[in-house]
């Protein structure tokens, strides 16, 4: 980790500003998947769609997100932080493909969420303890590797921004409006990598920009971290492969 911070730092001594405006983004693997987690995934908890109060809500079956796109809530994963044998519930985890191929599948569905909606349960019911009611929350969260190398993801780009790294950010619930910093992002010029730049900002809606996810790698790889919510603060993890969004809109330097 130390390493890590030494050398992002270092690049970003020698980073020029970023330039502003919309162009194709590729976002890192692992906690890239940061973004999809916080303007998409809490649209898919029966928490909010319940309530109607996620434009993702009554939406099964529909197209909601680009084909290339698969994307799962699996608590069943291996020594995964947000892995568990059954749900604060008593009901047993299970891994839920919530879009497949592009197309809504399923949501998050804990006991009231099922009892408001009739969905069938998924093993989501989650609290930080027992002060707290359970609510329906996210496990271990990822787009589903594809079949494409990140230097395929990359040659493809005539002009626009690689983002490595992402920091911090924040979300508009409902809606899946976002803005999130870029930590450590360079300039693709021509298919390759160019420059450092540093200040980037990725500014737009979630489920908007998984409907522009045009092509997905085969690095998946998830983050562990801590997700807060209506039940408090539980341990989950984030994820997926590098991907290549068309359009993103790109906070900079005009």
């Amino acid at each position: 980790m130390g390493a890590k911070a030494a050398r992002q730092a270092l690049t970003n001594l020698r980073a020029k500003p970023a330039p502003a405006g919309t162009m194709p983004v590729v976002v890192g693997n692992a906690f890239g998947g940061v973004i999809f987690h916080e303007a998409l995934g809490h649209l898919l908890e029966t928490t909010s769609v319940a309530k109607k109060a996620s434009v993702l809500a009554d939406r099964l079956g529909e197209e909601v997100a680009s084909p290339a796109v698969t994307y799962i809530d699996d608590g069943t994963l291996p020594h995964a932080w947000g892995s568990t044998e059954v749900d604060d519930e008593g009901r047993p985890t299970e891994r839920t493909v919530l879009i497949e191929r592009g197309i809504l599948k399923s949501y998050m569905v804990d006991r009231l969420g099922h009892l408001l909606t009739g969905y069938p349960m998924t093993g989501s019911g989650r609290r930080q303890d027992y002060t707290f009611a359970p609510t329906s929350r996210m496990r271990n969260t990822f787009i589903a590797p594809g079949d494409k190398e990140v230097e395929d993801l990359i040659a493809s780009v005539e002009f626009g921004l690689y983002a490595k790294e992402l920091g911090g950010g924040q979300v508009k619930p409902g809606s899946g409006e976002y803005n999130f910093a870029v930590q450590e992002g360079y300039i693709i010029r021509h298919g390759r990598l160019e420059e450092p730049v540093r200040g980037a900002m990725l500014v737009g809606k979630g489920p908007e920009t998984i409907r522009k996810v045009v092509a997905v790698a085969k690095d998946w790889e998830n983050a562990p971290g801590m997700c807060g919510s209506l039940s408090g603060m539980v341990p989950v993890e984030v994820g997926q492969p590098h991907v290549l969004v068309s359009e993103i809109v790109v906070g900079g330097r005009a």
